[in-house]
């Protein structure tokens, strides 16, 4: 598995890219940690609004941030190491959402890792204009990660979709290894005329492909609506990680982007979260 995460020089970016060796510890995988350097040309412009007033050189503020930035890759990059993780940083310059969407896309990586920027004791954590481009454009599974900590209890946010499927052979074998709590949480959407027979049956199918990877999950049915019910069952539980798939049951043909649930999901949490998307999925 090849894993690309962005890092500025935020500590939310270094918490991410620890966060995302945790999770690959002795896991088959690879990590680069991608700086998207600023475009020297783009800081003269920005500093040229008081062109009397003398200011450090644009390129030499630019090299010390990524240098600066490089030994906090390499000094984070030890515990991918210390989990026989191999981790390089890597450097680009340009515009930071397209640089990671280009690069992800081009090196064919499996899983795009993010950090998540600003703070809300309401809302949970703030989605910069970054993040959001990236969930919508890309077409690999996003894990924005809040918090470095020990993954010991993983909330799969499951509606029975293929995406959702596929989002559960994906997170399997990665937790193989740890073996945390796996709670499987299917809300039956009455209004959408969800039956309960279609609900068990979702239920059922997940525990088979997590119990084939030797997980003993724990089954969750409730009624009502998608997000406030899964928002509830975060709120009630301290959970390390949630799982959902990019789409809802009514996945767009045209604009592929993620549902406003997931969205809303991501933005309404503090609890890290992966977001499923199959890169091989053009549909």
């Amino acid at each position: 598995m090849k894993v690309l995460v962005a890092i500025d020089k935020s500590p939310e970016s270094q918490i991410a890219l620890r966060y995302a060796c945790h999770l690959l510890e002795h896991f088959d995988a690879t990590v680069d940690a991608l700086h998207v350097k600023q475009d020297v040309t783009q800081l003269v412009l920005e500093d040229f609004d008081v062109p009397f007033l003398k200011k450090k050189d644009p390129a030499k503020k630019v090299e010390e941030e990524t240098e600066g930035v490089k030994r906090k890759i390499i000094e984070a990059c030890q515990v991918c190491l210390a989990g026989k993780v191999p981790c390089e940083p890597k450097i680009v310059v340009g515009e930071p959402a397209e640089e990671i969407l280009r690069v992800a896309r081009e090196g064919n990586y499996d899983l795009i890792v993010l950090g998540s920027h600003g703070h809300s004791a309401l809302a949970g954590f703030l989605l910069g204009t970054i993040h959001t481009k990236i969930l919508h454009h890309t077409r690999r599974p996003v894990l924005i990660a809040r918090s470095y900590k020990t993954i010991e209890k993983v909330l799969i946010a499951y509606r029975g979709t293929k995406c959702d499927q596929s989002a559960l052979h994906f997170i399997a074998p990665l937790l193989a290894r740890k073996k945390p709590q796996i709670t499987v949480l299917h809300v039956q959407e009455t209004e959408l005329g969800e039956s309960k027979e279609f609900a068990e049956a979702c239920l059922l199918y997940s525990d088979k492909v997590l119990e084939s990877f030797d997980h003993i999950p724990v089954t969750k049915h409730v009624e009502g609506d998608f997000v406030r019910e899964t928002l509830n069952e975060i709120l009630t539980n301290d959970y390390d990680l949630l799982v959902l798939g990019a789409y809802g049951h009514q996945k767009p043909k045209i604009l592929k982007v993620i549902s406003d649930e997931a969205l809303t999901l991501v933005g309404r949490t503090t609890t890290p979260v992966l977001v499923y998307r199959d890169k091989k999925d053009r549909a």
